[in-house]
Formats: structure tokens, C-alpha cells, sequence
């Protein structure tokens, strides 16, 4: 196997994790409320207090890996999470639970955009697509599989106990990273000489590192188109991550266990929207040029998945709403990857920070969803209508993949070293 192969294991590992645990709240999230005894508006509260913390700390975090290599970034940021992860499974009351998620947001949000620097320096530019898709597939792997490990944890020993499993697994995987990873190919001492020249010889990444300004980020009408599609596309992932396991059960009335089901249907399903969208988001520019096929992945992906949304969302019939939601999305992973993409096209040496800018207004999307989806609920007493929102709000992020231009790189100021 080639050795960078080995590292897309480890960043597909890394995202597993973080919606392994990123999801446990919401898995839980009907036992806790009544523990706790939140009502929606309130544990909207909660879910939006990890994603403003996600939101605010994300582009620091990216400019961070810049600097100072994603490996030190990593070490820090799951050591950090994982015992938020397990301070969440001790709190007894809503305002230390919002103080734990918004800390559990800060440690998390440095993940994609050190794992997109990771790419950029270790894969060369025609393994972007499929290597970015591994990294997505971990946030669906991680999904399918927490319900199947924390609803039986949740069923025999309480919602508490799945924070502390999920802690454990974070310091395991600290370990790895510390004792095998590092940021350079060059850097690994077992890697071959002719796959180490292949992957040096065609990266984006170049040795010159360059500062970029934020007068030049704001000046970039691609970015700003890019950072406003992703604002959009967050609130149908925030969903599926964070509203939809209860949707299912106070919102359908499925059961827990029916629930369980259903969610490892629709993130297992998810798995194959990554891979067709990264085979096609790899293809499609090579057939039809850099610019048509970044922008045909993502707009037939997210448009599609928010029409679905809304269907699932008008139909009375539980199974055929069900069906729609995992459909929708399969979309959203067909179409989401090629984002990231778009940040190595215009980035370059600056990856990292231009994907913690995009995943900023990212985040802040799921900020203002996750308040929104909960409120609404309770005003109108109805699961659906906030789904209404949601699924327009995609179709508006999908649009705006036709103003995206992925060959309009990031000007310069200087270089750092030579």
C-alpha cells in the first residue's frame, strides 16, 4: 500500500471521531432533555453553543496548521475535546451544558482544515477529489456507527456513559497520531523515494510558503461565493447530525430503536454519495475543465438534497419521508466534498486558511439553524415546518455554485521563506 494511503487512513479515522462523538448528544438527546429537562428552544441552545464555538475558533485554527504543521494542531485539539466529551457525560443542569459544548466546539474546530493541509502537502493534485472523499466518508462511517455503540450504551447504562467510551477512543487516537504521524512526507523515514518524488513533484503544496491577507480573502469573489454556499449547505448536515434523530422520535414518533436503524441506513447510504461524488468530482475536470465540473458536483448535489428535504418534510407518510431524508442525504454527500476542493484550487500554501474561512460561515449556518429548528418546533408545535426552511435554504446554497470559479486563486503578499 502507499504510504500516503496510510495517512488518508489516519484522516479518515480523524473524522470518524469527531462525529462519533459529535452526534452522541443528539443519539441521546430525548433521554437527556427529560434528565435535564430541556424543552427544544433549549437544547437548540445547546446544539448551537458547540457549532458558535466551532464557527469562531475555525479560522484560527486553520491559520494555526499554516504555521505550526496539523500534527501539533491534532495532538491538541482531540486531547482538548475528548475530555469536554467526557465533562459532557458529568453536567446536571443547561448552563454548564452549554459552557462544556461551546469548549467542545472550540476543540473540534481545527479538524477539516488541517486534514484539507494534510492532503495538500502528502497527495498529489489528481488524487484531490478522492482523497478528500475518504475524509468525508469518515464523518459518514462515524455517523452510522454511533448508533449502534451508543444507543445500546445509552439503553443499559445510562446517556452518560457513551461520553466517557467516546473519550477513551479520542486519547487512543492522540496516541497513534503522536507516535507514527508527521507533517511531511519527507519527514516519515519508511516512505519509498520514488512515491515520496511522485507526491513532491505534483502536490499543491510548494516549499515557498506565502502570507495571504484577509484584505485579499475579502476582495475574492469566489471565496465570498464559496463561504455563502457553505453557510447554506451546513443547515441540511446540521440536521442530520444534531435534529434528526429527534425528529424521528418526537417529530414521526418512530421508536429509539427504529431511530437507531434509520440513522445507520442514512449515513451508510451517505457513504456512497462520497464516493461517487469524489470519482466524478476527479473525472468531470478532466472531461469538462476545472470550472464545470466543480460547480456541476456541487449544485446537482445540494440542490437535489434540499428538494428532498422538502418532500420528506410535506409527506404525511412516515416511510416515504424516511426515504427522502436518506436520499437527500446521499446528495449532500455527493455534493459537499467538491467545497473543499475548491479551497486546495484557490488556496494553495494557504489551505488551511481559506477552508477555516469557508467552514466559519459553515458553521455559523448551523449556528443559526440549530436555534431556529428548535424555536419553531415549539411555536408551532411541528417537526416539519422547520424543515421547510432548511430544504429552501439548500437549494439557495446550491445556486450559488454558479458564481464559484475554482480558477481564481488567492493573489499573494510575500513569501514567508524561500
Amino acid at each position: 500500500m502507499p504510504y500516503r494511503y496510510r495517512v488518508l487512513i489516519l484522516l479518515c479515522s480523524l473524522t470518524t471521531l469527531t462525529y462519533l462523538d459529535r452526534i452522541c448528544i443528539s443519539l441521546v438527546g430525548v433521554r437527556l432533555k427529560a434528565d435535564l429537562q430541556l424543552n427544544n428552544e433549549q437544547f437548540g441552545w445547546v446544539l448551537a453553543a458547540f457549532t458558535l464555538a466551532y464557527a469562531l475558533f475555525e479560522i484560527p485554527s486553520g491559520m494555526l496548521g499554516d504555521r505550526i504543521g496539523p500534527r501539533a494542531v491534532f495532538i491538541r485539539i482531540v486531547l482538548f475535546w475528548s475530555l469536554c466529551t467526557a465533562l459532557t457525560g458529568m453536567v446536571n443542569g443547561l448552563i454548564l451544558l452549554l459552557v462544556i459544548r461551546f469548549l467542545f466546539g472550540m476543540g473540534e474546530s481545527g479538524t477539516y482544515p488541517n486534514a484539507l493541509l494534510v492532503v495538500s502537502r502528502w497527495f498529489p493534485a489528481q488524487e484531490t477529489g478522492r482523497s478528500l472523499t475518504w475524509v468525508g466518508i469518515g464523518s459518514q462511517i462515524g455517523s452510522a456507527v454511533a448508533p449502534l455503540i451508543i444507543v445500546p450504551l445509552a439503553v443499559h447504562y445510562g446517556w452518560r456513559m457513551p461520553f466517557f467510551v467516546n473519550a477513551f477512543i479520542g486519547v487512543i487516537w492522540v496516541w497513534i497520531c503522536y507516535k507514527w504521524f508527521r507533517d511531511f512526507p519527507a519527514q516519515m523515514k519508511d516512505i519509498s523515494p520514488k512515491e515520496l518524488q511522485w507526491i513532491e513533484s505534483n502536490r499543491r503544496f510548494s516549499s515557498e510558503q506565502h502570507l495571504v491577507s484577509w484584505k485579499i480573502i475579502f476582495r475574492n469573489r469566489t471565496l465570498w461565493a464559496l463561504m455563502l454556499m457553505y453557510f447554506c449547505c451546513q443547515w441540511s448536515n446540521y440536521f442530520f447530525v444534531a435534529w434528526m434523530p429527534l425528529y424521528l422520535q418526537e417529530g414521526r414518533h418512530f421508536s429509539e430503536n427504529d431511530m437507531k436503524i434509520i440513522t445507520f441506513i442514512l449515513f451508510t447510504t451517505g457513504i456512497s454519495g462520497f464516493l461517487v461524488g469524489g470519482f466524478i468530482g476527479d473525472w468531470l475536470p478532466k472531461k469538462k475543465g476545472l470550472k464545470f465540473g466543480r460547480r456541476f458536483v456541487g449544485l446537482t448535489g445540494l440542490c437535489c438534497c434540499g428538494l428532498l428535504i422538502f418532500v420528506a418534510a410535506i409527506v404525511p407518510q412516515n416511510v416515504l419521508s424516511v426515504i427522502c431524508l436518506i436520499a437527500a442525504n446521499g446528495c449532500f454527500a455527493f455534493g459537499v466534498m467538491v467545497s473543499y476542493a475548491v479551497c486546495a484550487d484557490i488556496g494553495r500554501n494557504n489551505t488551511g486558511t481559506v477552508t477555516g474561512a469557508m467552514n466559519f460561515f459553515g458553521q455559523m449556518g448551523a449556528f443559526i439553524m440549530s436555534l431556529l429548528f428548535g424555536k419553531i418546533a415549539d411555536a408551532t408545535n411541528n417537526f416539519n415546518q422547520p424543515l421547510f426552511l432548511v430544504g429552501m435554504v439548500m437549494i439557495a446554497g446550491g445556486l450559488l455554485w454558479l458564481v464559484i470559479d475554482p480558477t481564481k486563486q488567492l493573489k499573494i503578499d510575500k513569501p514567508i521563506y524561500t
